[in-house]
């Protein structure tokens, strides 16, 4: 869509943010398939790795879910319209909740099932372990990837007295101070990436990421929250919004130009250059430049999203409502698929493209055949009843 965006028009549907988070879901299906493969840790990995799947992997790491927590922003922020709070705590508890508790007593126990294949007789033997309650690694009770869905439960929760505020009139004065803050692309790329390094700079140092624990780490708590509260501030301000995209040349100019840095102190770690610097110097920069990567790279992927993705399509909401669905079960189906292809005497690359296209043939037929069709199915999985 090439045409400037308008206050007028950002108040019709956005479907550039339902575009967008289709594509954040199929770099999801990219990653994690990718895990297989590469030498980073993980559940299950095949006999053959490579380092090739990491030149990708480590910028989409450190944007793909900060991606959908800012897209998660805004729509929250459009799912609160005229509710009340009651209203949306009911229905945040229905779409987030129940999926949760659903999906770590169905959903994710197979992954823990297969990293341990070998030490049980049957998956119904390995079941009953899960209700020992015991948290993994140790135990079988966790809830893996739907990390996100118990982040955006609490986050929803926690930002619902400022949603409301930005909501009502009595923002205003806010959103003009907000919107003279951010609408340059200096701002919109500096003020909130300078503010999410001072929350890590912080909170770091008591919550270090090689002990990562998702219910006590408050500093990855805090950079998701920050991503989450940008995409509700940004949504709510259409002259913002606007100049986001506007701008968009100058934020993916500083975005490639960051990219710079953060892929030089990679190769570094990689045996490929050799800086003439300490390591502990090099492993700060790159802490750094990643966080400011973060940052720049979504408000890019939003500034070009709402330009040139902002078009209907008769699928797309169909699509859409099942991208929570395949969320949910992509990385077990992966895991199990993966299992059985990794097997097989084949290439890396055809395993890889074999266990993506199985799992988006097998999440869609379980959608379709399963999820979609049934109130208690649709209910399991967060969907509106039929």
């Amino acid at each position: 869509m090439n045409q400037e965006l308008t206050s007028n028009n950002l108040q019709e549907r956005r479907y550039d943010l339902d575009w967008l988070r289709l594509i954040a879901i199929i770099i999801l299906l990219f990653f994690h398939t990718g895990m297989w493969f590469n030498h980073w840790g993980w559940h299950v990995k095949n006999s053959e790795l490579t380092y090739s799947f990491q030149y990708w992997m480590i910028w989409s790491h450190f944007f793909r879910m900060p991606l959908l927590l800012f897209i998660s922003g805004a729509g929250t922020y459009m799912a609160l319209g005229s509710r009340t709070a009651g209203q949306f705590r009911t229905d945040r508890f229905k779409r987030l909740f129940i999926p949760l508790l659903f999906g770590m007593f169905v959903v994710v126990p197979p992954q823990i099932y297969y990293e341990r294949i070998n030490q049980f007789a049957s998956y119904f033997d390995f079941y009953k372990t899960v209700f020992v309650f015991k948290p993994y690694p140790e135990g079988s009770f966790s809830w893996h990837h739907l990390w996100f869905i118990l982040y955006l439960f609490i986050f929803s929760l926690i930002a619902l007295p400022f949603l409301k505020f930005l909501r009502s009139p009595n923002s205003e004065k806010f959103k003009s101070k907000v919107f003279l803050l951010l609408a340059s692309p200096a701002g919109i790329l500096l003020v909130p990436s300078i503010f999410i390094l001072i929350t890590q700079i912080l909170l770091r140092p008591y919550f270090p990421e090689e002990t990562h624990d998702l219910v006590h780490d408050w500093a990855f708590f805090t950079f998701y929250f920050i991503f989450f509260v940008m995409g509700a501030i940004s949504y709510s301000i259409p002259k913002l919004w606007s100049a986001i995209g506007t701008n968009r040349r100058y934020l993916l100019s500083a975005m490639i130009v960051l990219l710079i840095p953060f892929y030089i102190c990679y190769f570094h770690f990689r045996g490929l250059l050799v800086l003439p610097f300490p390591l502990e110097t090099i492993e700060t920069t790159f802490d750094v430049v990643s966080i400011f990567v973060s940052w720049f790279t979504v408000i890019t992927i939003i500034s070009y999203g709402q330009y040139y993705l902002n078009i209907p399509h008769p699928w797309l909401a169909k699509i859409n409502e099942g991208l929570y669905p395949f969320y949910i079960l992509h990385q077990s189906v992966i895991i199990a698929i993966g299992y059985y292809v990794c097997q097989w005497d084949w290439s890396i690359a055809g395993k890889y493209w074999m266990i993506c296209f199985l799992t988006l043939a097998s999440c869609v037929s379980f959608y379709l055949l399963i999820i979609r069709p049934f109130n208690i199915t649709r209910f399991l999985f967060g969907l509106k009843k039929k």
